[in-house]
């Protein structure tokens, strides 16, 4: 079933920032049978092409608030480049300076607003991305995305300001392999106490499970690939930060809804720079029997191009 629970889970020595540490990681049971049961569980799961789990019928395919919080100011990203090869320029091509790019643009830009209709007791989510230093860890990654811990502590170790509304994406360079998944969403406490947003990312290149098919010519297809998945999970970190606030009855976010479903060929951000970005899941364009269709044929996606 896809409810919510807090783990408490121990991680071994990362450095000494984050030696021994106990954190606790609340996050939403998706359904992840064919993941290590003893791991923690991580949100926001972007499945790879034809991967994710089939949705139980609904009446209402809406998202519903939790009560949670939503990120109000923002947020304020530091990537993370964890794992030999980013330090192997053959390897990054255009992956780290493109993500930069779509960091620094995707601030204020209409596909950012697609998530603003969703609200706490504060106010609105909003647009506003900032974004800080990057960072590159050439030790070892790990080669599974499938437990969330060892992804929180190389962010507690590696990034140098950890905020209430930090968001921090962890780009590691071994592949997807067998992996069902792209990337994922979590949230944890550091040992300093405080809470941060985490995602995962797998190296997409050559990937066709995760791979948005952009013919524009303007990225590598590993660049492509690694944006339209991070679009999917920093609308979700906005949305769903700690797990609690907008999810539908299944448990999918803003993103899953619209995944692998693209509305307006290529999105523009300030700058300006154009991805392919899939859309995000609108209760208002439902309600109103407008957007574009989802995998399942329903009216409700907008990507802030020519669907809002």
């Amino acid at each position: 079933m896809r409810r919510f629970a807090i783990l408490v889970v121990g991680i071994g020595a990362v450095g000494a920032i984050c030696a021994t540490a106990m954190v606790t990681i609340r996050a939403e049971q998706h359904d992840v049978s064919r993941l290590d049961a003893q791991n923690p569980r991580m949100g926001g799961i972007h499945w790879a092409r034809g991967q994710a789990p089939a949705a139980r019928p609904n009446r209402s395919p809406n998202l519903i608030y939790h009560d949670g919080p939503v990120m109000n100011a923002g947020a304020y990203v530091e990537p993370i480049y964890w794992g030999a090869k980013w330090s192997d320029s053959t390897f990054v091509r255009d992956k780290r300076s493109g993500l930069t790019q779509f960091y620094s643009t995707i601030g204020g830009s209409n596909y950012a607003a697609t998530n603003t209709e969703y609200t706490d007791s504060v106010g609105p989510v909003s647009d506003g991305v900032t974004l800080g230093p990057d960072h590159v860890d050439s030790s070892d990654a790990p080669t599974s995305g499938t437990q969330t811990s060892p992804i929180l502590a190389e962010v507690c170790k590696v990034a140098t300001s950890l905020v209430s509304d930090g968001y921090y994406p962890v780009y590691v360079d071994s592949p997807r392999g067998h992996s069902r998944f792209c990337a994922w969403h979590s949230v944890g406490t550091c040992p300093t106490g405080q809470t941060v947003q985490f995602a995962f990312f797998y190296n997409l290149d050559g990937d066709r499970g995760c791979d948005p098919e952009d013919t524009s010519g303007l990225h590598s297809q590993g660049l492509a690939a690694l944006a339209n998945v991070s679009g999917h999970e920093l609308s979700e970190a906005l949305t769903d930060p700690h797990l609690n606030a907008w999810f539908d009855a299944n448990g999918e976010e803003n993103a899953d809804k619209c995944a692998w479903t693209f509305g307006t060929p290529l999105l523009t951000f300030s700058g300006p720079s154009k991805w392919k970005i899939q859309g995000n899941w609108s209760n208002r364009a439902y309600n109103n029997g407008k957007g574009y269709p989802n995998s399942g044929g329903l009216l409700g996606c907008i990507d802030g191009g020519n669907f809002r």
